[in-house]
């Protein structure tokens, strides 16, 4: 059990908070190789005995900074299946969808991650995390036994993932409701698109 006070608690994770959106914020306009701890601790308005208190370097910051977005990646991706025993695209419903309300709560990350090659390598990270999703879902279903799962994983992430990028480059023009009933209408679709195939 924790005997840390809850008021130090919250200025610790509020403090941990300031640093984390006074880096996105600098990295949409700098190289990360360019930001000082100085930057991020004045912007932040902290200093910098606060930042090494939770940080031995800005990498382990930026680290956990993306560490944490995929974690609430996968939890938003599997939002829709958590009551569920049996998954059926013709019962899922728009607001079941979490994963474009992630995307909005992360827009800064999101946005470097579509527009810049600041973190790069990281897009490949994110869809291979939805593949991954993807294949877990997938595998508890009937699929056509001429179908690669593997590969139809990755087509349906990447797919996940071009919606995104869409979004990202209209400046987050869309809600997260109105990507939610797109990305719904689509899987309805394409499951309408199977049972004819089949009949």
């Amino acid at each position: 059990m924790s005997t840390t006070p809850p008021s130090v608690d919250r200025r610790i994770r509020k403090s941990k908070v300031a640093l984390k959106n006074a880096l996105l914020s600098l990295m949409q306009t700098k190289d990360f190789k360019h930001i000082s701890i100085t930057d991020i601790v004045q912007l932040a308005d902290l200093n910098r005995g606060t930042f090494y208190k939770h940080y031995p370097d800005k990498e382990e910051l930026l680290e956990e900074i993306i560490d944490e977005v995929m974690k609430d990646l996968i939890t938003s991706y599997r939002a829709p299946y958590e009551s569920l025993t049996v998954f059926e695209v013709s019962k899922l419903t728009a607001s079941a969808i979490k994963i474009f309300e992630h995307v909005a709560t992360n827009a800064n990350f999101y946005t470097l991650l579509g527009k810049s090659n600041i973190l790069a390598g990281l897009q490949a990270r994110v869809c291979n995390e939805l593949s991954q999703l993807v294949l877990q879902d997938i595998s508890n279903r009937t699929i056509q036994t001429k179908i690669n799962i593997k590969m139809l994983a990755n087509y349906q992430a990447y797919a996940i993932w071009g919606m995104i990028t869409v979004w990202i480059d209209s400046e987050f023009l869309y809600s997260p409701d109105y990507m939610a009933e797109q990305l719904l209408a689509i899987l309805h679709q394409n499951s309408f698109n199977d049972t004819e195939s089949r009949s």
